[in-house]
């Protein structure tokens, strides 16, 4: 019997109508690549956001961060403690109450950079609760996860990938500078590189979203209880960072900074840890979660963006006068 009519073409043994064909590494390529090729988009993108942060405004931030203390109060006590209160009220297993909780307590996404310009948000805050939040998490992260994974593991079987951190930060505050340089050497030619990455950046959240999707799609089969609690989190995320950024007495434009500083992770990072601390039989029960809260964040990100269109639209068409004034700085209010 003729075994080319049976086997592979790349099948390594043959014995009959036996083959053994060796495992594919065609996705395991394909995820190298592009993951570099996003992160060089990335790191254009953070540039391009620099060129709309002022360094004024960015060191008046520094010196009195009560907006970044906020955004570091939603960032590490809000989600952790969001991701603790659906893991119990699910009740879902003590391995994936876990990857839930290290989702809370990852620092925010650079995403977040971009959405922040799309709803007129204060960049200069976004950018730095994003460096802060980045630089924290080295030590707030083993922190919140000691504080809360206790009950259902040892929290040092959980292993934090400080590299990729110090790799985040890098890839932030890198490009953000020299952005931040040419805004202030020719604030011309930066609006126009402004423009040109903020809609290049709003299709690379997409492509991120479906180029996960497409790599993973053989691990979407997980409990319908993560699905939930994908879907409400980074909604749970972005309300509780807009309310308590009102409440402690911040302008509309930093209560949507902070939302979005608050609601949208670095799942990226998140996904470096799933993968570092468990063994591949565990990873088949949670790896996905870290994708499906990536494009429900997105989704959610988008529809507060929606909203906030609608409503800018609704004040333009019946000639009100927009409730924050020019350059997003609220408008006093009268005699009051």
């Amino acid at each position: 019997m003729d075994n080319s009519m049976v086997c592979l073409a790349n099948a390594t043994v043959c014995n009959g109508t036996s083959c053994l064909v060796p495992d594919s590494n065609f996705n395991a390529v394909l995820s190298t690549v592009l993951s570099a090729v996003l992160t060089i988009l990335l790191a254009l993108v953070m540039f391009s956001m620099g060129c709309n942060v002022e360094l004024k405004k960015f060191l008046g931030h520094i010196k009195r961060p009560w907006g970044i203390c906020v955004g570091f109060l939603c960032q590490f006590g809000i989600m952790p403690l969001t991701g603790f209160i659906l893991s119990v009220a699910f009740d879902i297993m003590p391995i994936q109450a876990v990857v839930v909780l290290i989702m809370g307590c990852c620092p925010g996404g650079t995403a977040s950079n971009i959405l922040a310009y799309w709803v007129d948000g204060d960049m200069d805050l976004s950018v730095s609760m994003t460096t802060c939040s980045t630089l924290l998490a080295l030590g707030m992260m083993p922190l919140c996860l000691l504080i809360y994974t206790k009950m259902w593991v040892d929290s040092g079987m959980i292993v934090i990938p400080y590299d990729n951190i110090g790799i985040s930060l890098v890839a932030l505050v890198v490009p953000v500078s020299l952005g931040m340089y040419v805004n202030h050497k020719w604030p011309q030619k930066a609006k126009i590189i402004l423009k040109i990455g903020s809609i290049t950046g709003a299709l690379l959240i997409v492509l991120i979203a479906v180029v996960g999707g497409v790599l993973y799609q053989s691990a979407w089969i997980i409990q319908p209880r993560l699905w939930i609690i994908g879907t409400i989190f980074p909604i749970a995320g972005y309300s509780l960072g807009f309310f308590l950024a009102r409440i402690a007495g911040q302008s509309w434009h930093r209560c949507r900074t902070v939302a979005l500083e608050t609601g949208m992770q670095n799942t990226q990072l998140c996904s470096t840890i799933v993968q570092l601390s468990f063994t591949p039989e565990e990873l088949n029960l949670i790896f996905t979660f870290p994708l499906i809260y990536s494009i429900f964040q997105i989704i959610a990100a988008a529809l507060f963006l929606a909203v906030y269109v609608v409503y800018k639209k609704y004040y333009r068409k019946n000639n009100v006068e927009f409730p924050e004034g020019r350059d997003n700085e609220p408008v006093p209010k009268s005699s009051f």
